[in-house]
């Protein structure tokens, strides 16, 4: 995935994220072979971040649409997983193998005031709670279900 660049974001680090699509080729070449080790393995968040990023390619190919997915770091380590481009808005979506959230998790949605001629719209953290919910501001806390 490409990281998203902007003339306005001084301290963006350029380099691209790799995510495989095949979660279940990636557990079996990595001899993962059991559903505990994916949930609880040391890479377990990296797997689950790429299956979610799949799912979500997945959803807007099904639907017959076009997305333009970014990843955005700063040299400050702050991250955000996944930004969907559309109609000259982002999205911001963290995402968290975790059932429990937290606003700390969206923190670095901050770096996205820098942005200047681009709308910022609703975002949230897509993880593994039941329910879809409130978390702060616009931003939601995503079921894994919903996407």
């Amino acid at each position: 995935m490409k990281p998203y660049s902007n003339n306005a974001i001084s301290r963006a680090v350029k380099t691209p994220k790799l995510h495989i699509m095949d979660i279940g080729q990636a557990a079996y070449l990595t001899r993962w072979l059991t559903p505990e080790t994916m949930l609880n393995g040391a890479t377990s968040g990296h797997f689950f971040e790429s299956f979610v990023v799949g799912e979500v390619l997945k959803s807007y190919a099904n639907a017959g649409l076009e997305v333009d997915l970014y990843h955005m770091r700063d040299g400050h380590q702050k991250e955000i997983d996944l930004l969907i481009h559309e109609n000259n808005t982002l999205y911001p979506i963290e995402i968290k193998a975790s059932a429990e959230p937290d606003t700390k998790d969206i923190k670095s949605f901050d770096m996205l005031n820098e942005i200047k001629n681009v709308d910022i719209g609703e975002g949230g953290v897509i993880c593994l709670a039941k329910d879809l919910l409130p978390l702060k501001g616009q931003h939601k806390i995503i079921p894994l279900w919903a996407i």
